[in-house]
């Protein structure tokens, strides 16, 4: 069931997400100083292609830069990211096939807005402490 749900998103609507966040690691990685924030940008790239069957968690080791990060990430890249994920969630939802396409698409926003000090992992892995 994980396969038919990511292969029915990846058409819908995971390449857009992930091109959104593919220009954002290009951004990031042509500003050189934000390099941090593009290898977030492509973690979450990855994550927005194929996004059953795997969760995010927070990295236990996070400190107060991921904090930092999050805040500049927040409003530079990731309110328009959120916004589209918000978007695209709300146009699945219309549809009674599209909804659990929708609640993956709002179980995104969070980690997009904070990206920094968190790890995707398998569902079936056991959870970080």
């Amino acid at each position: 069931m994980r396969v038919l749900l990511n292969v029915i998103w990846l058409v819908l609507c995971g390449i857009w997400l992930a091109l959104g966040y593919a220009l954002a690691a290009l951004i990031c990685f042509i500003l050189i100083i934000t390099i941090p924030f593009g290898i977030a940008s492509l973690r979450m790239a990855n994550y927005a292609l194929w996004p059953f069957g795997r969760r995010v968690v927070d990295r236990p080791d996070a400190g107060g830069a991921s904090l930092v990060g999050n805040v500049l990430w927040i409003v530079f890249a990731g309110w328009w990211l959120a916004l589209g994920h918000l978007t695209t969630g709300i146009a699945l939802c219309l549809t009674i096939i599209g909804i659990p396409l929708g609640l993956a698409n709002f179980k995104l926003i969070p980690v997009s807005l904070m990206p920094l000090g968190k790890e995707i992992v398998d569902v079936d892995s056991p959870v970080l402490v």
